[in-house]
């Protein structure tokens, strides 16, 4: 089986990103917005995505999966709070951005069963191989 690597939108990740050393746009999107960033991995049963996204809410995440695109997004957008009028800010960087993040999934991912949770800001989405995907133990033939 043979991965193809999709370039024709640059808002879609590639699932595994070999481009380990491009720090230039590291964790920026094409807009100049931060992306949180994302942690893939691969084991013989699962794909794993980690996406850091502290302060949110586990209700502020939607994620869909449409002809093997995984697709991570967020629509939170800054509370307007109650302040102390006497009080200003002298710094202010907390940001609430929406985001998406897409992620092509290999042919070996069942996209049907995906899974995710939201723990202490990370948002972890679980994709488990389809069954003739995973390895099997070698089968010993008896020599009659």
């Amino acid at each position: 089986m043979t991965l193809v690597r999709f370039t024709g939108n640059p808002l879609i990740d590639r699932f595994f990103d070999t481009d380990l050393f491009d720090w230039t746009s590291r964790n920026y999107s094409k807009t100049n917005t931060t992306l949180p960033s994302v942690n893939v991995k691969e084991n013989d049963n699962e794909f794993g995505i980690e996406v850091a996204a502290p302060g949110f809410d586990k209700d502020d995440f939607k994620i869909e999966v449409h002809n093997d695109t995984l697709t991570i997004s967020s629509e939170k957008q800054e509370e307007e709070k109650e302040s102390d009028e006497s009080a200003c800010y002298t710094k202010r960087e907390f940001s609430y951005q929406a985001f998406t993040r897409s992620f092509t999934l290999p042919e070996s991912a069942d996209g049907d069963k995906v899974e995710a949770a939201y723990k202490k800001g990370i948002l972890t989405v679980t994709i488990p191989k389809k069954e003739e995907a995973k390895p099997k133990a070698p089968k010993v033939i008896e020599i009659k």
